[in-house]
């Protein structure tokens, strides 16, 4: 029996296993730290001096890599599902990820010049290596164990993201990223490494970081999990690039004979574009509203990080009790309420017109009520997080034909990639136009919207 055929009807060793699900937990400090929670915001209020200009500069640099990551990642989902070895890509996609990683130091405050354009194109680098690294570790997966535990295997995965995110986020905003005005970190404290604070040299140590702990976490992929090809016979085809475009485009033109699946995709591809635009913004709007420093974003960042733990297992058990697309369908909901009440605050008012005290300048994080009601509504976005594109999964798995699972959930990771850019590209442009960052924020609401109004015909079958 050969390796290819023998790697579907066995289950991997629990190091391969293990092995496998640690990629998640190597690479989630650059979506928490870099992309949401740290980086992003520190980006767009300190590197650039003007919140609405960083806001719409860091918008068109993801805009620029979600380009990139739309045309490259189907053809190479279809690559690795045409045969060959995967980790050798991923080894190759990773170093692009900790190279960007990297470059981040090089962003002190108020930069201008090349070096600015430089730290951009190091961010961009850093994303598509990371979602290009994730294609082949994604394409690796149904290798490890039988069908009926994929589902397994990914939540492990997916819950060892969330908690090597949390854990990444606590040792950085309690350890090393320090407050400007008094050198010390959110645990009030020094920190471990003797930095300047007047320089954010802790803030620009983040995408270092994040670098570090993707080479240490990531070894025991590359020793544990195996590498099967993939291809008939274990034979890897000699034209995969010319094969994958023609499976791609088989697949994607009987794709419209079943409208139930096709509405299903465009639905999961418009509102994970706008979840994944309020992760990467909801920060930067935050931190322009209130001021926070690095230890008021860090403890926001937990806090939503540990909310999104929870909302994953709460949404796993209402999966199987009321259905994949009633809980996608309620998490859209709940996502415009919460990301609605998240616009309805600023400076002087909640809810859009009720007047507030303003935040007094160096007062407790979340003390004022405008923070506080801010960050209720962002626990309401953290609860559902997880659960709406966890369901989706499951609901693909109801939907698609047994026999061809494997290209409907290859087409799946591509419709969570092919417009990644759209969100972002469309808060610059409006913030650029209004010259507002709660009205380019608000652009969000039209993917959330869009998705949620593809999501309701879709049909799921009864169990």
């Amino acid at each position: 029996m050969s390796n290819d055929v023998a790697a579907t009807e066995t289950t991997a060793p629990p190091s391969a296993l293990a092995g496998w699900a640690m990629f998640d937990w190597a690479g989630q400090p650059f979506y928490t730290l870099v992309q949401t929670f740290l980086f992003a915001p520190y980006f767009a209020n300190v590197v650039v001096s003007d919140p609405m200009r960083g806001q719409a500069a860091w918008g068109y640099a993801a805009a620029f890599a979600g380009v990139i990551v739309a045309i490259g990642s189907p053809i190479l989902g279809a690559v690795a599902d045409s045969g060959g070895r995967r980790k050798p890509w991923v080894a190759l996609f990773g170093l692009m990820l900790v190279v960007g990683l990297c470059t981040l130091w090089l962003a002190t405050p108020n930069l201008e010049g090349p070096i600015f354009f430089l730290v951009l194109a190091g961010y961009a680098l850093a994303f598509a290596g990371a979602e290009f690294a994730a294609v082949f570790n994604n394409a690796i997966m149904p290798t490890l164990v039988r069908s009926d535990q994929l589902g397994r295997l990914s939540g492990i995965g997916w819950g060892l993201g969330y908690a090597g995110g949390l854990i990444s986020l606590a040792l950085v905003a309690g350890f090393i990223v320090t407050d400007p005005t008094s050198g010390l970190t959110m645990l009030g404290r020094q920190p471990i490494l003797p930095l300047d604070s007047a320089a954010r040299e802790g803030d620009r140590l983040v995408g270092p970081f994040s670098a570090l702990w993707f080479v240490i976490f990531v070894i025991p992929f590359f020793l544990f999990v195996p590498d099967h090809r993939t291809a008939k016979h274990g034979i890897a085809s000699a034209t995969p690039i010319r094969d994958a475009l023609a499976s791609l485009w088989k697949t994607v033109r009987n794709l419209p004979n079943d409208r139930n699946i096709l509405s299903m995709l465009i639905g999961r591809m418009l509102y994970s574009d706008g979840l994944a635009a309020i992760f990467v913004f909801g920060g930067i709007y935050g931190a322009s509203v209130f001021g926070w420093r690095t230890f008021d974003l860090g403890l926001f960042g937990i806090i939503l990080a540990a909310t999104g733990a929870v909302g994953a297992v709460i949404g796993g058990l209402l999966d199987d009790r009321v259905g994949a697309k009633n809980v996608i369908v309620g998490s859209i909901v709940i996502l415009l309420i919460g990301f609605l009440g998240i616009l309805s605050v600023d400076k002087g008012h909640v809810l859009f017109t009720i007047p507030i005290t303003e935040k007094s300048a160096g007062s407790a994080a979340f003390s004022s009520s405008g923070e506080q009601i801010f960050l209720a509504f962002s626990i309401l976005i953290g609860l559902v997080a997880a659960p709406v594109q966890a369901a989706g999964r499951s609901l693909l798995a109801r939907l698609a034909p047994p026999d061809l699972m494997t290209q409907y959930f290859g087409l799946f990771a591509f419709s969570g990639k092919a417009t990644a850019f759209a969100a972002p590209l469309t808060i610059a442009l409006v913030t650029t136009m209004t010259g507002s960052q709660r009205w380019g924020i608000a652009a969000t609401a039209l993917f959330l919207i869009g998705g949620l109004i593809f999501m309701l015909p879709v049909k799921e079958p009864r169990r």
